[in-house]
């Protein structure tokens, strides 16, 4: 008989449960020994058996007699589950049966330290699976657990170190991991029952941590405080001898230590008001005593970054302990130690003792230093300078920091992080390359430092400059030379532009140029020459202060660059392209005016020159010339001047644009070719990169091209539809068609660019946009949805942004063409034709912020269509879909509120989007937009609440009694929905529920908080006993809620209605 035969016997609870097929069905499932029908059919009987509501009553059977680990962890995710959903479904003889196998079942395995280790796993499934029955058990039903728990502990060593475990998973479920598990009521009891009951845990571990001599069991108790120290009283840290236990008996320990200092992080995270003195007292006291015990076993002469290069994994660990330590207490502590002169010379080692740390290569101890460095030098920085008068200055805090600050200063110089401007980069093999991918958190760090380095700059110029020009003549002469060493160096100079005084910064600037230059004539070899000059050009490009006060100097820097663009080596023309943009996008206005000792303008020069200039660069680097070069013309205030350069700028692109036109007009198929879609997208590009830096005054250009642009695209989309036509869909991706389809979308791109950057709508609506809607719209519209390009879609977005409702004539015409259509793409699934979704919905967003008129004149059926539209999308699982969906749905219902169609939209919309926000709410897949869930149903509720809502939402429905409220009528509607849609919820929690979505209604947060509550419970089966939700305390909560919002109503004249007023308000 084969297997799968066999395992469908598994799901017949009338015979005998067989463990050891089910072994076989797991194995064959599960364990991947046996590929193909028979694991998936083996998948499915194990996932029908996991559903099987019966099922948990097998689990004691599987896991005593089962022979596989895997099958063990099966029945135990059948148990979990259980108790997760269906606990209070459960008799509480069934309850009290779990419970008490589960308990016996960890103390017969945690009793013997020998079988811990071999069934480690399987014991920690069982901690948490007995952690989930106590959060549903205690206090209620199991008010002695700690005390149990406890007790236990006292009877065996290896018990007590399971026990401790246990307790610290339940620590955590209760303080860190509860929201969004249990309610916010029930997660408050738990917290203050645990409080309550810390004694007997206290006293548990303090008896273990002076008796024991079981590492393993001292060192469970460790990371159980460690756990607990967030959120214990005070009063057990500093009235009991927990602090001098952990310092004096076990940080000095290898095995303990690391524990051990993060118990003390913990401690030292803990915040205090200025008037706790005693407090204060005891929190300098640590800190001595801490680094007295440090000083003994790392004494401060030690060469830490040497100490963690050599060191075993645990003494890293220390080291990075050490760091978190230090970090955590000067952050929260640093000023007590600062009001107290006794306490100077502590403070001063712990920061030597940080600067050693700092050194040290690796990068996640790094991070940590540099946080408090940041954090330190920001607030040293926002102090006012020093103040003439003795006596204020001696309240400084910067000389007590003055000897650190230097070393800090050398660290963030010597260490600085790669630039997101800087391309050419040495790779791993030691090579000069170009860098290909952004690396996202080198730039972050980067930032970080270059804060701090400024922060540092501005606390001493002189200093930062010294270490600087000494490190920069370790370059030149050849002592600390190498490319890490240049580049770090560099980047720190670049960092720093502006944080001083304009004389200063000109010194430093020409030294540490003249210096650069003149090592790029010393060195030999191309790739020490690249790297010179990327730095050269990042280094300049960060200066435009200096640059724009010094004509001559940025006049040769920009022919440097040029020269630069010429060499060939990977990156440097990229880079030479990157420092171009960036100074014309500062100096734009030195290159249009005639400088000193000029006869024209430089900008004039520039396009004289420009086939030159960019023979070498690729088409990319091309468009990233032109675009500079476009700033550079928008600086232009004379507009004939500016004409006339615009002309001169698309002089070479013209040429080649005019030739292809010529050559079209005599014989169209020429567009048709590869090489011919080749050049008019490349020319397409320089005129996207040109349009997005002159802005309006682009006109003259796309003036010159518009109509010649629109017959391409028409040309293009006729022969693209042709080829579709007689080969069927899958012809769009051809190499021809994707080259013809990549022009219409350069042209499109065209358009809306300057568009978005045009500032006269008239002559945009005029002149432009019919041809622009003639030529794309029809096209669109009949082409095969393959071939339809998804940039239309946000071309039009684009251009209703840009214009709004200007354009809202148009908006009838735009929807005819491309709504109807495109959601017939999209409307299948949830998975194809992104790209088109994505601006769709853009295209609907904008439409329903800037032209909603349009929605009002459409015949409903239309704006039916619309509103599905908007369902759809914001029950989507693409989440920037999903999120633009709830976007457009509250601009909708904002809009609406003021139109005279309001009551028609409520009446035939209002219950159906209730219902299918709900529907989204449930959805685990919709988690992540809670809030903007809470943000509409609030408004929801609030506009019924308020009254604005007049028309009768229940019209036609004969089981209302008439003259009922809508308020009235939505409340009991959403208990109806809630009790239909989740069976197992009780009356008085629905009751509950309701109550607080209208409470809460101009309280978003605490809405959001309230629906995480409802999830909660939607996902258990409550049962009669809903005793552990604490319904009648919500209630009240609630209630306290409403009377607070009553009050702040009646705070302000005429919010209330005079019918609601408190008779002592009338008069």
């Amino acid at each position: 008989m084969s297997i799968q035969h066999q395992a469908t016997q598994l799901l017949d609870f009338n015979q005998k449960f067989d463990v050891d097929l089910l072994d076989n069905v797991v194995g064959c499932g599960l364990g991947g020994a046996v590929q193909g029908p028979e694991q998936q059919v083996c998948q499915q009987i194990l996932t029908k058996l996991k559903e099987h509501p019966e099922a948990w009553t097998r689990v004691d059977m599987i896991l005593e007699f089962s022979q596989s680990q895997s099958t063990k962890f099966y029945a135990l995710g059948i148990l979990q589950d259980v108790i997760k959903s269906r606990w209070k479904a459960l008799s509480r003889e069934q309850c009290e049966g779990i419970k008490t196998y589960i308990v016996g079942l960890i103390i017969k395995l945690s009793s013997d330290s020998t079988s811990i280790g071999h069934e480690l796993l399987y014991l920690n499934k069982l901690n948490a699976i007995l952690v989930q029955i106590v959060k549903h058990e205690w206090p209620r039903n199991w008010p002695s657990f700690i005390s149990d728990i406890v007790g236990a502990s006292k009877t065996n060593e290896s018990l007590c170190q399971n026990n401790l475990a246990i307790l610290k998973i339940l620590s955590e479920e209760i303080f860190d991991f509860s929201a969004g598990v249990m309610t916010q009521t029930k997660a408050k009891h738990l917290k203050d029952t645990m409080c309550d009951d810390f004694p007997q845990i206290f006293e548990l571990c303090f008896f273990v941590m002076h008796n024991s001599q079981s590492v393993s069991l001292v060192h469970e108790t460790l990371e159980t405080l460690q756990r607990f120290i967030t959120w214990m009283p005070l009063g057990y840290i500093f009235r009991t001898k927990l602090v001098p236990t952990l310092i004096y008996k076990f940080l000095n320990v290898p095995e303990f230590r690391n524990v051990t200092l993060r118990c003390l992080t913990e401690v030292a995270s803990i915040t205090i008001s200025r008037e706790e003195e005693e407090s204060a007292e005891l929190f300098c006291t640590l800190f001595s005593l801490t680094l007295s015990q440090l000083k003994q076993m790392l004494p401060l002469t030690t060469n830490i970054k040497e100490a963690y290069k050599n060191g075993r994994d645990a003494e890293q660990a220390f080291i990075l302990n050490l760091s978190m330590f230090l970090c955590t207490y000067l952050k929260v502590h640093g000023s007590l130690l600062e009001s107290k002169s006794d306490m100077h010379d502590p403070l001063l080692e712990a920061l030597h003792f940080l600067v050693l740390i700092s050194e040290v290569e690796e990068k996640e101890i790094f991070k940590i230093c540099l946080e408090y460095w940041s954090t330190l030098t920001f607030e040293l920085y926002l102090e006012k300078p020093f103040p003439s008068d003795v006596g204020q200055q001696q309240l400084s805090r910067r000389p007590l920091y003055y000897p650190v600050l230097t070393k800090v200063r050398l660290i963030m110089i010597s260490n600085m992080a790669k630039p997101e401007e800087v391309v050419v980069v040495e790779n791993e093999a030691g090579e000069v390359v170009r860098e290909t991918m952004v690396d996202t958190d080198a730039v972050s760090l980067y930032k970080t430092m270059r804060a701090t380095l400024v922060y540092l700059t501005h606390l001493d110029w002189y200093d930062t400059e010294r270490i600087m020009t000494e490190k920069l003549e370790s370059q030149v002469n050849g002592t600390e030379w190498s490319w890490k060493n240049l580049n770090r160096l560099c980047w720190a100079i670049g960092s720093i532009s502006g944080a001083t005084v304009e004389e200063n910064e000109k010194r430093f600037l020409v030294t540490v140029i003249k210096e650069l230059l003149g090592m790029v004539e010393m060195k030999r070899g191309k790739d020490n020459k690249a790297i010179i000059a990327s730095n050269i050009m990042y280094i300049v490009g960060q200066y435009p202060r200096f640059l724009r006060a010094h004509w001559k100097f940025l006049k040769t820097v920009v022919k440097k660059l040029f020269e630069f663009m010429h060499e060939l080596h990977d990156g440097v023309q990229d880079m030479a392209c990157d420092t171009f943009i960036k100074i014309a996008q500062k100096c734009r206005r030195h290159f249009v005016l005639v400088q000193p000792g000029e006869v024209m303008p430089y900008i004039e020069e520039i396009l004289n020159t420009i086939s030159t200039i960019i023979c070498d660069l690729q088409p990319q680097q091309v468009h990233t010339f032109y675009e500079a070069v476009g700033y550079m013309i928008s600086a232009q205030t004379d507009t004939t001047v500016m004409e006339r350069l615009i002309e001169k700028y698309f002089q070479l692109p013209n040429s080649v644009w005019d030739t292809i036109i010529q050559q079209a007009t005599k014989d169209v198929s020429v567009l048709q070719e590869r090489e011919t879609a080749k050049h008019l997208s490349n020319i397409l590009k320089t005129n996207i990169a040109g349009c997005g830096a002159i802005g309006h005054a682009y006109v003259t250009q796309l003036g010159r091209i518009y109509l010649d642009m629109l017959n391409i695209y028409k040309v293009l989309s006729e022969n693209i539809s042709t080829v579709v036509a007689a080969h069927g869909e899958q012809a769009a991706k051809q190499p021809q068609l994707v080259a013809m389809r990549a022009v219409k979308q350069d042209v499109l791109r065209v358009i809306s660019t300057w568009i978005s950057k045009s500032h006269d709508h008239k002559m945009v609506l005029d002149n432009f946009i019919p041809p622009f809607l003639d030529a794309v719209l029809a096209d669109y519209h009949r082409n095969v949805p393959t071939a339809r390009e998804p940039i239309v879609l946000s071309a039009l977005a684009t251009t209703i942004d840009h214009l709004g409702d200007c354009i809202t004539v148009h908006v009838p015409a735009i929807f005819e063409a491309v709504f109807e259509c495109t959601l017939e793409m999209i409307n299948k699934d949830f998975e194809e034709y992104p790209e088109h979704r994505t601006n769709f919905f853009n295209m609907l967003q904008a439409v329903t912020e800037h032209c909603f008129s349009a929605f009002l004149q459409m015949p409903p059926l239309q704006f039916k269509l619309i509103m599905d539209s908007i369902i759809w999308a914001f029950k989507h699982t693409m989440r920037n879909v999903a999120e633009t969906g709830l976007d457009i749905l509250l601009t909708m219902l904002k809009n609406v509120e003021t139109t005279e169609a309001a009551q028609g939209f409520y009446s035939t919309y209002y219950l159906l989007i209730l219902q299918h926000i709900f529907s989204v709410v449930t959805d685990s897949s919709h988690t992540a937009d809670l809030f903007m869930h809470a943000t509409i149903l609030a408004r929801l509720f609030f506009i019924v609440e308020e009254g604005l809502v007049t028309c009768v939402l229940y019209e036609g429905d004969s089981t209302v009694t008439p003259g009922t409220s809508n308020q009235v009528f939505v409340a009991e509607y959403v208990g109806h929905l809630l009790g239909q849609a989740y069976p197992h919820l009780q009356e008085q929690q629905r009751r509950v529920l309701v109550e607080g979505f209208f409470t809460l209604d101009t309280n978003v947060s605490g809405l959001r908080d309230h629906l995480r509550d409802f999830l909660v419970q939607i996902r258990e089966v409550a049962g009669e006993d809903t005793a552990d939700l604490y319904l009648e305390e919500r209630q009240r909560q609630l209630q306290e809620a409403a009377e607070e919002k009553r009050r702040q109503q009646s705070a302000v004249p005429g919010v209330l209605n005079p019918h609601e007023l408190p008779d002592e308000m009338e008069s």
